[in-house]
């Protein structure tokens, strides 16, 4: 049942900068405080939390291209206070009930040289801030261009960051850890090869950013609800630990077209002194619009397996023919000669088919299935793709007949290779196409540099149009998995068809060099702050070269970690990612990943620390099942383990996966133990995590008496 109340506080008229002073604004339990007021016609603003600076004070405002600035000269001439309260249920998500709870303050500013005004709305959570630009259609701010945002983010010292380098076009970097100081020294070294790149500054990083203050306070910098505006980063003045707003251009420089009325994004500030509470935060869902869909019975979490992993790892081709260069349309593809290792074939799709049938998973994507791939990448082909026509060896209307026999979806693929005029040409055609053969789930991928060229991922016009994919689709009741779209910002509140996006370096990157042994003990404070990641977990294999003798990258994990991760980097989208044939050399460890849920009713954060570990418990959604996981870096982690979140006076069957003695995520990754036991709610676990390693457990009511008999307690 969803709650609302909202309660108007004071409305203050002012009409000279003179009369103003601070304005002050609290969280509902006091701890977070926020400061407003105008310093020689400046806005400006400052945070505190429990007595301890957060956010020194900072400026804000907009620079535009043509006319005087919206930076300076204002007077004050309107607040209003309000509190707001509620309650809502996602439609998935990591608990079954959010609360939204804050205090705001909006502030009007007037500018008596141009007769223009603008409102800053602020709203203080018990968990941090968000702040956003409003622009009221007015006689003179009615269309304007923004040359940059200057909003500030002024911070107190030298804090440690979990950062990315500053990029209109790619997140797929590993996460470098530092001090802020430190930023501008090792930024040759972050940015590091990828098939679409613009960095554009030595000391611009991207968002969300991960900061630890050396007073212990843990500070994150993100944005919500980003929506026909442009991407936010981050650009350090590391003299002074100044943060600036910096917008991604478009194809000639401007950083946003608007007109009025119309706003900014959310800027957000989250913080604790306990990195369990950002794990944890709720705000950046809180700070976007409820689901603009009045039936939201089609979207629903999907665990999927694929063919995939062999054409990442190089055992198999995309493209079914070895031709140079091909021309939808013209080149006649069932006169040409296959190339013998195009992997998107009828017998490999059936066989996985079978799988997923058998083990009980939804669906099987399926990559490379249509016309178009041999010349797709670097070519800046615009009629690239059609999304309908498939190779010889892939017949859409068998297969999709054969999974439905199976109770088995297949997960449709759309590349673009950043052709995203041709997308969009092609796209009612493509969902249309999807509908007619059983598909409702798609994942795209925008790989390579846009077309139009010189336009970049991350823009004001990329991003309008991966909305524009996404409420297209839910036309169609189609369910969408961005790869290299914008890095999410809450949309899936509002959109929840959209259930799951890339946006940041994955699995893939395991078979082309290896992801850093702490990466997924910070993606949870970064990128997955704003939604869900598809991060392809559960490779067990973890030597490539035993898939292609060629590759010799290996997965940085044990393979109890991969376990761990389908717990702890949350996602409604799941998929396993090896091949068939390597989880039937480890069915006893695959059974954790067909058990685990994938929809939550509750989720507590155990453990986190961001770079080191982080440990999870998740009930699932209409279960009394619960479900831990542990991934931890290169030194490994010990944990005391409390299962008091379990219903007291009820006995559980806990089945722990967890890397052996002798595990090592270099040179023994698939040495587990898997041990069986009964828990209660006063139980206390010691496990370990391995370099690279960590644990799964399954945590299942015990029915009976007969149920736990035998079996020791834990």
């Amino acid at each position: 049942m969803i709650t609302m109340k909202q309660i108007l506080l004071a409305t203050v008229l002012l009409f000279s900068a003179g009369l103003l002073s601070a304005e002050t604004v609290k969280s509902p339990n006091g701890a977070m405080v926020l400061n407003v007021e105008l310093k020689n016609g400046v806005p400006v603003y400052r945070l505190d939390y429990k007595n301890q600076a957060v956010v020194k004070e900072s400026k804000l405002g907009l620079e535009l291209k043509d006319g005087k600035n919206l930076t300076d000269g204002f007077e004050l001439t309107k607040t209003e206070t309000a509190s707001f309260d509620e309650s809502w249920n996602p439609v998935w998500g990591e608990v079954k009930t959010i609360r939204n709870n804050y205090n705001e303050l909006a502030v009007t500013l007037t500018q008596p040289s141009t007769s223009r005004h603008i409102l800053i709305r602020f709203r203080v959570f018990n968990d941090g801030i968000g702040f956003r630009y409003e622009f009221p259609q007015q006689e003179n701010l009615n269309y304007f261009t923004i040359k940059e945002e200057k909003t500030q983010f002024a911070m107190t010292g030298d804090h440690k960051a979990f950062w990315l380098p500053g990029d209109y076009d790619t997140q797929e970097y590993s996460t470098m850890t530092s001090n802020l100081s430190e930023i501008r020294g090792l930024m040759d070294e972050a940015i590091t090869p990828n098939s679409s790149q613009t960095p554009f500054s030595p000391t611009g990083v991207q968002t969300s950013l991960m900061m630890k203050s050396k007073e212990g306070l843990y500070i994150n910098i993100h944005e919500a609800a980003l929506i026909d505006y442009s991407c936010m980063h981050l650009n350090l003045d590391d003299k002074n630990f100044i943060f600036e707003s910096w917008l991604t251009p478009d194809a000639i420089g401007d950083k946003g077209y608007m007109q009025t009325p119309c706003q900014s994004p959310w800027r957000t500030v989250i913080v604790s002194d306990d990195a369990r509470d950002i794990l944890a935060s709720k705000m950046i869902l809180n700070l976007n619009e409820p689901t603009k869909y009045e039936d939201t019975s089609w979207i629903k979490p999907v665990k999927y397996i694929g063919v995939w992993w062999e054409m990442i790892t190089g055992k198999s081709t995309w493209a079914y023919t070895d031709l140079p260069s091909v021309k939808l349309g013209v080149t006649d593809y069932s006169k040409t000669k296959p190339n013998g290792k195009h992997a998107a074939n009828n017998t490999k799709v059936k066989e996985y088919i079978d799988f997923a049938a058998l083990h009980g998973f939804d669906a099987v994507l399926v990559e490379g299935w249509n016309e178009g791939w041999e010349d797709w990448f670097g070519k800046t082909k615009d009629y690239v793709f059609d999304f309908v026509t498939p190779y010889p060896d892939f017949d859409v209307k068998e297969l999709n007949r054969y999974a439905a026999s199976k109770g088995v979806k297949l997960m449709m693929h759309h590349e673009t290779s950043g052709s995203v005029r041709n997308y969009e040409r092609h796209m009612d055609k493509a969902y249309q196409f999807m509908v007619d053969n059983g598909y409702n789930s798609v994942k795209s991928g925008y790989v390579g540099d846009m077309i139009p060229r010189g336009e970049y991922h991350y823009g004001q016009w990329l991003v309008n149009h991966y909305l524009y994919a996404v409420t297209k689709a839910a036309e169609y009741k189609i369910m969408v998995n961005a790869h290299e779209a914008v890095r999410p910002t809450g949309l899936c509140r509002t959109y929840p068809n959209l259930i799951g996006n890339e946006s940041a370096r994955g699995t893939e990157y395991e078979a082309f060099g290896g992801n850093n042994a702490d990466h997924t003990t910070i993606l949870p404070f970064t990128r997955l702050m704003g939604g869900p990641m598809d991060y392809t977990p559960g490779i067990f294999v973890t030597q490539v070269n035993k898939i292609n003798p060629d590759n010799n990258s290996f997965v940085h994990s044990t393979l109890a970690r991969q376990l761990a991760l389908y717990v702890t980097m949350y996602s409604p989208l799941q998929m396993a990612a090896d091949l068939p044939e390597h989880y039937n050399q480890y069915l006893d460890a695959f059974q954790f990943i067909k058990d685990v849920a994938i929809d939550w009713d509750e989720s507590k954060y155990l453990e986190a620390e961001p770079g080191d570990y982080i440990t999870v418990a998740r009930k699932a959604k209409g279960s009394s099942s619960w479900f831990v996981g542990n991934t931890s870096d290169e030194n490994g982690h010990a944990s005391t383990l409390k299962l008091d979140f379990l219903d007291a006076g009820k006995k559980y069957i806990a089945t722990i996966y967890s890397d052996a003695k002798d595990a090592h995520y270099e040179t023994n990754p698939q040495a587990y133990t898997i041990r069986k036991g009964v828990v209660t709610s006063k139980s206390v676990l010691q496990l370990k995590a391995a370099p690279g390693g960590g644990y799964a457990i399954s945590i299942v009511e015990a029915t009976d008496n007969a149920s736990v008999k035998g079996l020791k307690k834990l």
